[in-house]
């Protein structure tokens, strides 16, 4: 988008102009580089061949449990405040491991939120990329046992969901 030197835009209109063009954004999008840099380098990114960065959109609030057919008391029927008990970075893992089986997730984090949609950035790693078998820090995430770490819970989000981390 073509913008003229005295447009100056304040932080939270630069915020507001994102969301929008997100929006109109498929729910998984890949993006070039992250949003916020200093936070996926902490997580594990490095700026190479191998790591896939893509944002998902997931709708905030409770889960939506359809309403059950056969008759029951509204109490009783057990889809109002419902909650998943999954957080919300580890749904939009999954859904990034989804729609990229050929990847392994490492890590995520929040990039925005708005009245009805959350972003999150999910970090995703190519094991088949020689950059990334000859790495010795992330050679662990080649070995066939870390296949589809995310449906095991093994990421961080799914370890903090078990009791295991702080």
């Amino acid at each position: 988008m073509y913008r003229h030197s005295s447009d100056v835009e304040t932080p939270k209109e630069l915020v507001r102009e994102r969301l929008t063009e997100w929006r109109d954004q498929h729910a998984l999008t890949r993006v070039e580089k992250p949003l916020r840099l200093t936070r996926a380098r902490t997580l594990g990114y490095k700026a190479k061949t191998g790591f896939v960065i893509v944002r998902v959109r997931i709708r905030r609030g409770g889960l939506r449990k359809s309403r059950p057919s056969s008759a029951r008391r509204p109490r009783h029927m057990g889809s109002k405040r419902y909650t998943p008990h999954k957080s919300m970075l580890l749904i939009a893992e999954e859904r990034a491991s989804k729609k990229f089986p050929n990847l392994r997730a490492l890590n995520g984090y929040w990039v925005g939120e708005d009245g009805q949609h959350k972003w999150y950035e999910v970090i995703l790693v190519d094991p088949n990329s020689p950059t990334i078998i000859h790495d010795k820090n992330l050679a662990w995430i080649t070995y066939p046992a870390q296949k589809g770490r995310v449906f095991r819970v093994l990421t961080s989000p799914g370890r903090r969901m078990r009791g295991l981390q702080a």
